[in-house]
């Protein structure tokens, strides 16, 4: 018998979909079946969720989107708790003390800059980004060298956009 949280959705790896990991969702799935994670209705409604978004979101807009009648608010952070313990999501922290997270399934690290005035968020341009990638990765490395374990980094930036052309581009408002 199934039980009431689990699902018969076909991205929750159930055999009807040949390549569930093509999708983002599809592939959040199958890292939660390997860490021991039921697939519930709750949890491919968050994940469907995040993998709309380019930017991070809250957990109040995460609930929000997937809407009352799906899970509350509760649930809402007990899954991000799980999700982040596994790896899938990513925690980033805003001036404003907002953390917001971001699906994290093995794509290059994105970088974000929020906008002190408005609080939107934007994504840094790509060669930067890959600029700050590879630095990180040099400061991590040479820490993994020095003996430290599972080493991870946060690197936000915030500051005041310098027009609004600049504010356009970021819209994820941070701590909604």
């Amino acid at each position: 018998m199934i039980a009431s949280t689990q699902t018969n959705y076909p991205l929750s790896g159930n055999g009807k979909i040949a390549t569930p990991e093509l999708s983002p969702v599809g592939m959040a799935t199958t890292r939660l079946r390997a860490a021991g994670l039921r697939i519930t209705q709750p949890r491919l409604a968050i994940l469907a969720t995040l993998a709309r978004h380019k930017q991070p979101i809250s957990i109040e807009q995460i609930h929000e989107e997937v809407g009352c009648n799906s899970c509350d608010l509760v649930t809402v952070y007990r899954c991000m708790a799980a999700f982040e313990r596994i790896g899938v999501v990513g925690r980033a922290f805003f001036h404003n003390g907002t953390t917001l997270f971001k699906i994290n399934l093995g794509q290059p690290t994105r970088y974000h800059v929020a906008c002190k005035t408005t609080n939107l968020v934007a994504e840094i341009d790509e060669e930067t980004a890959g600029e700050l990638r590879r630095v990180v990765e040099i400061v991590q490395e040479k820490l993994r060298r020095e003996g430290y374990t599972d080493v991870g980094h946060f690197v936000e930036f915030f500051g005041h956009a310098p027009t609004t052309s600049r504010t356009s581009a970021a819209v994820t408002p941070a701590g909604r």
